[in-house]
């Protein structure tokens, strides 16, 4: 039994068929690079759509991704409608069409930025599926956390269960002070985002461990974008951890060091009001 998006792609075959845009199927194949006969076998709901047959008839002959993954019109893009930020997406269905939750480890997001497009490459990674309803629609992938710039919220080892969002919807769709992995053409990055694509086409990224500063990032930059919903953390931080005891240290000698200033400023007032007695 085909999935619900090897129904979709057959939709989109009936009607360029329909509206006479393509003679025949064998045509439409062939324009694909694409054996007529494997065509005729996803056609007859015998095997699922490939990920690069999606990637060319949406390259070929526009048909919108997102109608694909979600059902929602228009069923082909036209003219500027064509967005070159909008892309199938590598998506894993179980025998009840169910799709899978793809994880990207941290061995595997050095690499990710560059292999969104490579089917070989997404198929590689694990997948598993959650209970919860709420990751039985959609597409969702989980991130592995690196490092500590969002500590506390997130600790190096966590795995953030994130849920996918259309490029088109960006502007408002992204919510302040929530946080996201952000896919742009050189890395993955975790953090909390402020909304900044209306006024300039950017987003400012913040991390919650003040150690580390914000900066912003062109959307032109942006490839993926995924709303964190999720963390599943395998252990808790290690009380003893060497970084965590430096930080916290740090967070004690500022505010130490505050609190001097304003008793020497006290102090100071108090002094000069004394002397002015005196005089």
């Amino acid at each position: 039994m085909s999935n619900i998006i090897t129904e979709r792609f057959i939709q989109c075959h009936d009607k360029l068929r329909e509206t006479k845009e393509v003679k025949s199927s064998r045509q439409f194949a062939k324009s694909l690079d694409y054996l007529p006969q494997s065509l005729s076998e996803i056609l007859k709901g015998r095997r699922d759509v490939t990920i690069e047959l999606l990637r060319k008839s949406v390259e070929v002959y526009n048909i919108n991704p997102f109608f694909l993954h979600h059902g929602k019109p228009p069923m082909f893009l036209k003219g500027d409608e064509v967005d070159e930020a909008m892309r199938v997406l590598t998506v894993v269905s179980d025998v009840d069409g169910d799709e899978r939750i793809l994880h990207v480890p941290v061995p595997a997001q050095a690499g990710y930025p560059s292999e969104i497009g490579n089917a070989t490459f997404m198929s590689e990674l694990p997948t598993y599926t959650l209970p919860d309803y709420k990751y039985k629609t959609g597409t969702h992938r989980s991130f592995d956390v690196a490092g500590d710039s969002m500590e506390p919220t997130l600790f190096e080892g966590d795995k953030v269960v994130c849920s996918y969002q259309e490029s088109n919807y960006w502007e408002s769709s992204i919510k302040d002070n929530y946080v996201y992995v952000i896919v742009t053409k050189s890395d993955v990055l975790v953090k909390r985002v402020y909304n900044k694509i209306k006024e300039s086409k950017s987003l400012v990224l913040i991390s919650d461990n003040d150690f580390y500063g914000s900066f912003m990032v062109d959307v032109s930059d942006i490839q993926e974008i995924w709303y964190v919903r999720a963390k599943l953390s395998p252990f808790l931080p290690s009380p003893n951890n060497l970084n965590n005891i430096l930080h916290g240290e740090v967070r004690e000698l500022r505010s130490t060091i505050l609190q001097q200033s304003k008793i020497i400023k006290n102090l100071s007032e108090t002094l000069d009001t004394f002397m002015a007695s005196k005089s």
